[in-house]
């Protein structure tokens, strides 16, 4: 599927995986709907429209889509909008907040069912290209999936959701001509690390067997294209993490 001259929706657009994502699918010649909770300090890019939306709320992420579908023909979406809270099952202070655990769920995995579901009906009314195909959903999910570190219990099974919705979701939408494949990124350079020390970011780069470098939000955006003009790949997870296997902390 060529990039030049589609629709796209992307979450978390704001920063990040999905700021790179949305650069990336502008320069090589797709409008982007830019889905973030605050787009307020977003770079403002051309092709890209910032929309304010909670990707747990239907009506807004309906709303996006249709503006998507506007620009068309919608033919892609990315969700890259996720939380990464820390806190072990029983800790010091008591229990996991229990609160806490479902919105980790809830945005992360029922977030990225809501948007695929509804970015699926409107690709679906889309012309099909060769072999019926209409168009690509990459969800994002995390090695923590595989190897979910002390602390990581909320975010580790909300992104094992989201792998194992990956393969059902491509058999279930494989009649609209929809590929479904999903992302699951190691340790990226992103916003999140920005506060840490250069010792700690040497740390964690260091446990990275090759390349011994954190992976850069463009390397995510790339294999997002690369997945796109792919026809072939569907209901796979990709793992983008240097053959990193993380440790139990």
């Amino acid at each position: 599927m060529q990039l030049t001259n589609i629709s796209a929706v992307v979450t978390g657009a704001g920063s990040g995986l999905g700021a790179a994502t949305a650069r990336t699918l502008v320069e090589r010649g797709a409008r982007v709907v830019g889905i973030d909770l605050a787009v307020d300090t977003a770079a403002d890019v051309d092709g890209i429209t910032y929309i304010a939306a909670d990707v747990t709320d239907e009506a807004q992420v309906r709303a996006a889509v249709a503006v998507a579908a506007d620009q068309g023909p919608l033919r892609l979406a990315v969700n890259c909008a996720g939380v990464a809270p820390s806190s072990r099952i029983l800790g010091r202070g008591g229990v996991h907040d229990l609160s806490l655990y479902a919105k980790v769920v809830h945005v992360n995995l029922v977030g990225t069912f809501t948007v695929m579901a509804l970015a699926a009906e409107a690709i679906a009314r889309t012309e099909p290209l060769r072999d019926g195909q209409r168009g690509l959903v990459v969800n994002t999910a995390s090695i923590a999936a595989y190897d979910g570190q002390i602390g990581q219990a909320a975010y580790a099974s909300s992104k094992g959701g989201v792998v194992g919705l990956t393969l059902p979701a491509a058999r279930d939408l494989a009649q609209h001509g929809i590929r479904v494949n999903t992302i699951a990124p190691g340790i990226v350079d992103t916003a999140m690390l920005a506060t840490v020390s250069e010792e700690f970011r040497a740390g964690l780069a260091a446990g990275v067997p090759f390349p011994q470098r954190l992976a850069d939000p463009a390397e995510y955006a790339q294999l997002v294209t690369m997945l796109a003009e792919h026809d072939y790949l569907n209901g796979e997870t990709i793992r983008m993490d240097g053959a990193l296997r993380m440790a139990p902390r």
